[in-house]
């Protein structure tokens, strides 16, 4: 099943209430991920630029973007950016083919 990073940024109201009310985020979105056919690989949280990182599988591209549209619809976030990650033996297959494609820059 394939792999994606989610990576979001919470507002200020969201982390108004998770200071209020510290929660393990990680069990509150596992039913969203697992009711649309994925699994929670991992839960991590950050700072910078965005909140929390999350690795998940999914059955496919619009699963994901269901899960991401789903957050930024819930109003606690206030960026979300979703990442498709290949292996690295994908990534060498992808590499193949890029060499088998005969793509010429510009000159």
């Amino acid at each position: 099943m394939p792999h994606y990073m989610v990576q979001a940024a919470y507002t200020a109201d969201a982390w108004g209430g998770l200071v209020k009310n510290p929660q393990d985020r990680a069990e509150a979105l596992r039913p969203s991920i697992e009711g649309l056919g994925g699994k929670l690989v991992s839960f991590y949280m950050s700072f910078g630029e965005y909140d929390a990182v999350v690795i998940a599988e999914m059955p496919d591209n619009v699963s994901a973007a269901g899960i991401s549209i789903a957050a930024a619809a819930g109003g606690a976030v206030k960026a979300i950016k979703t990442t498709p990650l290949m292996t690295v033996q994908e990534s060498m297959e992808a590499m193949r083919k890029a060499r088998q494609s005969g793509y010429r820059p510009p000159s």
